[in-house]
This record gives C-alpha cells, structure tokens and sequence, in this order.
C-alpha cells in the first residue's frame, strides 16, 4: 500500500443555489475525501464570482479551494465524482510537489515581510493649515455704465485694478 500524499482540489459550484444547498454540495465533497480516507487540512470558500467564460450558459460560480492528503488511488474515484455530480461545473485537482510547497512558503514569507514593514513604518501624516479665502462679490463700474461682476479677487488685485482705472480715466478726460 502506498503512503498518503497531499493534494489540493478547487472546485466550481453552480451559484444558481443558495448558501445552505452550497454550504450541503461542499460538505458532501469533503465526506467523500474523509470516507475514503483523506485527512483535510484546509477549506477555503471563495465565494459566488463571476467566471472568465460561460460554463454551461453560466455566468457566476461558488469557488472552494480545499488542501487534503489522501491515498494516490483515490483520486480518480474523487475526479470522477466531481465530474459526475451536476451541481460542480468545474474542478481541478493537483498533487502538491515539494518543490510548490517550497515556492508557497517563501512568497508567503516575503509576502508578510512586506505587511510586517509596512505595519512597523507607517506614513507620516502632517495636518497643514489652509487659510481660507472667501468670495467677494464686487460690482465695477465702467466707462458708459456698464456693469461688470467679479468674484474670487483678492483685496491686493481690486486696489491695484482701481488705481489703474482712476488713473486711465484721469488721462481720458
């Protein structure tokens, strides 16, 4: 008899049915790892997300991810059960390799360098003080009566526009 190897399967379920068909479809999936003498490690639900593509005229699926050891010869009986059953629209099962783990737990190690880095120097924030300039309405009189209406001027621009025009006017006359 061979030894138990450690495999993980991800499986697509129609996201037509609801949380408790779902919740009943993946637990039937996990009794027919266990029954036949797969050791689960771990279950991840994905959620309802859309697919890349139509499967059997279906846009959304029930994404779970689960890891498990089990006896080589058990893996055709599980892929034909998924295949089998109507409600997985989609599976895939992989054997995981010495050398995938390896790959996992270093990009997950550096992956939580990363998070540790950020967490020990967050940015710094400063609050600056913004003056706030309010809008001012003036009416300008012109030459010939017209009027003209300008906001957002600052008092600086108004008193130097109006000497200039005193001072064009003075020359006019």
């Amino acid at each position: 008899m061979s030894e138990k190897k450690l495999y993980e399967t991800t499986f697509i379920i129609n996201a037509a049915f609801d949380d408790a068909d779902i919740d009943n479809i993946v637990q039937k999936v996990l009794n027919q790892i266990t029954n036949n003498g797969g050791t689960i490690i771990e279950t991840n639900k994905w959620g309802r997300r859309r697919l890349a593509y139509p499967i059997n005229k279906k846009q959304n699926g029930y994404y779970v991810h689960t890891v498990f050891k089990s006896l080589p010869e058990f893996i055709p009986q599980l892929e034909r059960y998924l295949t089998l059953d109507d409600t997985v629209i989609r599976h895939l099962t992989l054997s995981l390799t010495e050398k995938l783990l390896d790959f996992r737990t270093k990009r997950a190690m550096e992956q939580g360098k990363e998070l540790s880095l950020a967490v020990e120097e967050p940015e710094e924030v400063v609050a600056e003080e913004i003056e706030v300039i309010e809008p001012v309405l003036l009416t300008i009189s012109k030459k010939g009566g017209q009027k003209v209406q300008q906001t957002d001027i600052e008092v600086d621009e108004i008193e130097s526009d109006t000497n200039d025009t005193n001072d064009t006017a003075e020359d006019n006359v």
